[in-house]
């Protein structure tokens, strides 16, 4: 069925058909309008004018007709657009739904059944409406006749919320009648009445501090967008929850600060905020890119994107904002999940293909959502991250909006989210997506994954700069006035400027201190200013302040109520006071502090001892509230259970951590969790049970390193000699042959072709005792059997090892085992003379690894269908294995077959191109340490130097390919090696590389 989109987006899909793709947004706009007008006849001339006001009425009929001509080929047969001469008519249409006509439709239902007192048909409907209305009607756009009708229908859904609320609180179902009231409040932020409605609901559930949060994001709002307070009414209830009445005196001294201070004004930033304009007008034209505000803490930074994220909301732009934590804790794309989240993004998801909204459901499960693939693929899935990417990717574009995401301080970035912005703004499109980013100079500099990420960026020439400065004087001075009320003389201008150097956070601090007095006063140190001021609250609010900060990210309010010693009505009265002296505001689903500099400034008021206990709490509360799906917080968990003093709960944390992280192909976290779960097993007792638990950590360890690092990786090496050890010590053989495979594929991509043999004759031995490593067993010793120049035997065993696979993957070395088998043993049959079986077990891999969906395994049959074909001198195979092989390893990331490809390609370039390639490539096998067929790869550079003339460098080429066959056992190529070198000669005469390549190399 084709679905018309116009509620929170403009979007026309039909899954069953594949033709249907992107429309233009005149068309749907004309779409929109018709539907809009269902049922009355259109004049095509009034059409034209109103959608090309600016063309001549023939060129806007031209216009007019091309539109029409694509609708109709968009809905086909359908009758829902009728042409009746000079007029247009829309429809209802069986095959043709539009989610306006459903709204309107199921709201009259509701609308009915409520005049007839059928509370349940109501309820129906009412949700049926409620769910379909996604959002505002074509966001985005601002023609009249579009705002008209866009009113009229949010204001439709904001009565039926207050109906269905009002039905489910007579009916006693109090937890729905809650869920619509934030729908309601969703659907009309200014309006107070949805605040109180909800804060009602909240306290007749027995959940003031619900109600307390509520009151405080209504005041937060109000704040930001009308710069006013909450009228008396919401005011005066939300002192009646709270149990409090403004003519108690003692309520009254509790609470010293009845009112806020208010919100700073930008003040001093024309340049920097008229760069932010610019950017964004630029990413609406479709440039993409990163906006990084930059600067020292407290000048500024987030106060300036927070108002671009209003100039983007006014043009009807999706803006998700998040923030890093610069705690160890920290959770591996958090703020691509808390993006995910947004509002704005969800109805996106919903609408997803099935494949892409799997891929989102990874890092943001639904409801529905499946367990969350096992770490043991970790290997066989790694191919998948880039489809990751895509699928996330996908979502945020998809909302047919322009989107802005907004990441402040990005120096605390994960090295993930870091790469998945990369991807994201790399992706060749025109959406109009822009994201803004905040960060401290110095600190951002200092991060290497950081680093990296922005230098590619800006080699991209995606990264737009904006350094803020500290303000003037004249800036300072006027930042004061505006918190202070009254102008300040010119030497108590530069007593200010000198104290705060011009800093906003400076000044903003001092003049909060304390209310009403100068702006002058006592700001000669920022973390002194913070405390006093912190000092001032009352003891339960410091206290549960110091509890927040250790916590180290945004909290919610029923983790400190199991953590801390308050009552919950004493809890709510410190949040209160922390809110209303702007130590704390309202964020994601609870609160965090006003500035990292405040959380600091409240977790050093906390001494050392008291850290230690407060930390457990936390530790234990999180435990308690995620009871069942712990695997979300655990990365929260070790970091409080190791600043809590107990080791071994953290370690078991950790590696939950670091198991999550790779199932989100995050392996740079996954392994900085490893790698501390190692720290902490180095202080436990020595025994068995330490060797237990580390043996797990280092088998976890294997995957992550492989995907990063290859197979050549010293530390890999590393972690699967102590993993053998300790799989020896503790008896578990079936440990032992899964990192002996491992250690095999190791060392012969190292060079280490004689002990890769003897690692895997070894293999083969135990795994007589557990047939599952049989085959991958028989696959090391074959491989390496034909590096060392032994083709039969490698035959032999490669015809062992495709008896054993059933379908397999090796989750050690990643591929799909029969495509391996088939694709290596092809090359020992080349050397046995036996091309007819050479090409047929080349095929056969090609075959499978086509047909299995498994890219890395297709990747592999053609890096080897490419040597074979190189080998057996047809040029145009070469060139077809090569290009596919090519976009294989762009597209995914693949290295090693990525330097196979490009050293063939060098040769089949030939000249000097070809040899430039094939050092480059050798270049890059030798960073990685990979040094297996290295006789082979020198070759080809010594056949290209041949057939430019250069002897003497060929010579010297096939000297270091003898010295590496000799070096690394790597025989199989060696007559060939020497073939070439007798032709390479002083006395060679003629004799071209061609021909001598021709030459069959004899039996080994």
């Amino acid at each position: 069925m084709l679905t018309v989109y116009l509620l929170g987006e403009q979007r026309v899909s039909n899954p069953e058909d594949a033709r249907v793709g992107p429309i233009s947004s005149r068309a749907i706009a004309l779409l929109a309008y018709l539907v809009l007008h269902a049922g009355l006849a259109q004049s095509r001339n009034r059409l034209a004018g109103l959608f090309w006001p600016e063309s001549s009425e023939q060129q806007a009929r031209t216009n007019l007709r091309r539109e029409l001509h694509n609708l109709r080929g968009l809905l086909g047969s359908d009758g829902a657009l009728a042409a009746d001469g000079p007029t247009l008519t829309w429809t209802d249409s069986p095959s043709c739904r539009v989610d306006v006509d459903t709204f309107r439709n199921e709201r009259s239902s509701a609308v009915a059944a409520l005049a007839d007192s059928d509370a349940r048909a109501f309820l129906d409907h009412a949700d049926r409406a409620i769910d379909t209305y996604r959002g505002e009607l074509m966001p985005g756009t601002y023609e009249d006749w579009v705002l008209e009708h866009r009113e009229v229908l949010r204001r439709q859904c904001v009565e039926l919320c207050e109906a269905t609320v009002r039905v489910l609180r007579e009916s006693g179902d109090v937890e729905t009648a809650t869920a619509c009231a934030r729908r309601r409040i969703q659907l009309d932020p200014l309006e107070e009445v949805g605040y109180r409605t909800l804060m009602e609901l909240q306290a007749a559930s027995g959940d003031r501090a619900a109600a307390m949060t509520t009151y405080h994001r209504c005041a937060a709002v109000l704040e930001t967008e009308l710069a006013v307070a909450p009228s008396a009414a919401t005011s005066r209830l939300f002192d009646n929850l709270l149990g409090e009445h403004p003519r108690a005196g003692a309520a009254a001294s509790r609470r010293p600060e009845r009112v806020r201070a208010a919100v700073p004004a930008l003040i001093g930033r024309e340049r920097e905020r008229g760069e932010l304009q610019r950017r964004w007008r630029q990413s609406l034209d479709g440039r993409q890119g990163l906006l990084l505000v930059s600067g020292d803490a407290g000048v500024g930074k987030t106060r300036l994107t927070t108002e671009l994220a209003e100039i983007a909301r006014a043009d009807g732009a999706v803006v998700a904002t998040t923030r890093c934590f610069g705690l160890p804790g920290r959770v591996a794309l958090a703020p691509v999940a808390e993006w995910l989240r947004s509002p704005g993004f969800r109805s996106a998801i919903g609408s997803l293909n099935p494949m892409w909204r799997a891929e989102v459901e990874r890092l943001v499960p639904s409801a529905e959502a499946g367990p969350r693939p096992s770490t043991s693929r970790a290997m066989v899935d790694a191919w998948q991250r880039h489809r990751f990417f895509e699928g996330t990717t996908r979502a945020v574009l998809s909302s047919g909006r322009p989107v802005l995401l907004v990441l402040d301080d990005l120096q605390w970035c994960d090295a993930e989210t870091a790469a998945w912005l990369a991807f994201l703004l790399s992706l060749d499109t025109h959406m109009c997506v822009l994201v803004a980013a905040t960060a401290r100079t110095d600190e951002a500099r200092s991060r290497h994954d950081v680093r990296e990420a922005l230098r590619a960026l800006r080699s991209a020439r995606l990264v737009t700069d904006v350094e803020v400065d500290p303000l003037t004087s004249e800036g300072t001075a006027e930042l004061a006035r505006s918190l202070g009320g009254r102008a300040l003389d010119p030497a108590e201008e530069a007593v200010l400027y000198a104290a705060t150097g011009g800093y906003p956070l400076y000044v903003v601090e001092a003049a909060r201190m304390v209310p009403g007095t100068d702006a002058t006063g006592g700001a000669d140190d920022l973390g002194e200013v913070l405390q006093r001021r912190l000092e001032q609250c009352s003891e339960p609010a410091r206290d549960v302040a110091g509890l927040a900060a250790a916590l180290g990210t945004d909290f919610d309010l029923d983790l400190l109520s199991e953590a801390s010693d308050l009552d919950t009505d004493s809890l709510v009265q410190a949040v209160d006071e922390l809110w209303r002296r702007r130590i704390v505001r309202p964020a994601g689903t609870g609160y965090d502090f006003v500035h990292d500099l405040v959380r600091e400034a409240a977790y050093r008021s906390v001494s050392p001892p008291r850290r230690w206990l407060l930390h457990r709490r936390l530790a234990q509360g999180l435990e308690l509230l995620h009871a069942g799906s712990t695997d979300d917080v655990a990365s929260q968990l070790a970091e409080q259970y190791r600043r809590g003093g107990r080791p071994d709960r953290a370690l078991h944390y950790l590696q939950r951590a670091a198991e999550m992280a790779a199932s989100m192909f995050a392996n740079a976290e996954a392994l900085r969790h490893f790698r501390d779960c190692l720290d902490l097993l180095e202080a436990m007792p020595v025994g068995r049970n330490r060797d237990a638990h580390e043996v797990d950590v280092r088998q976890g360890m294997s995957a992550p390193l492989t995907t990063l690092y290859g197979y050549s990786s010293a530390e890999l090496e590393q972690t699967l000699d102590r993993t053998v050890e300790l799989g020896q010590r503790l008896r578990r053989p079936k440990i032992v042959l899964g990192a002996l495979i491992g250690l095999f594929a190791a060392h012969f991509v190292q060079g280490h072709t004689a002990q890769a043999h003897g690692i895997g004759a070894r293999a083969l031995e135990l795994s007589a005792a557990d047939p599952e490593f049989e085959g991958q067993a028989q696959f090391s010793v074959a491989g390496a059997a034909l590096a060392l120049g032994r083709p039969r035997d490698a035959i032999e065993h490669f015809d062992v090892a495709l008896r054993s696979f059933s379908d397999d993957y090796s989750f050690i070395l990643g591929t799909r085992l029969e495509v391996h088998a088939h694709a290596w043993e092809s090359h020992a049959y080349w050397m046995i003379g036996d091309e007819q079986k050479a090409a047929r077990s080349c095929a056969d891999a090609l075959a499978l690894g086509r047909t299995c969906g498994h890219p890395y395994s297709l990747a592999v049959a053609l890096g080897y269908a490419s040597v074979l074909n190189q080998m057996r001198g047809d040029d145009t195979a070469l060139l077809a294995s090569l290009t596919e092989l090519r976009e294989l390893c762009e597209r995914y990331h693949f290295a090693y077959y990525s330097q196979w490809s490009q050293i063939l390609e060098g040769r089949l370039v030939g000249g000097e191109p070809g040899i430039a390639k094939i050092r480059q490539g050798l270049a890059e096998l030798r960073r990685q340490r990979a040094f297996a067929r290295m006789a082979y790869w020198l070759s080809l550079l010594a056949e290209v130097q041949i057939d430019v003339g250069h002897t003497r460098a060929a010579r010297a080429t096939l000297d270091a390919a003898l010295i590496a066959a000799e070096q690394y056992d790597d025989r199989w190529w060696l007559p060939q090696v020497l073939r070439l070198r007798a032709g390479a000669g002083p006395f060679a005469g003629g004799t071209s590389a061609r021909t001598v390549r021709e030459r069959r190399i004899p039996t080994v």
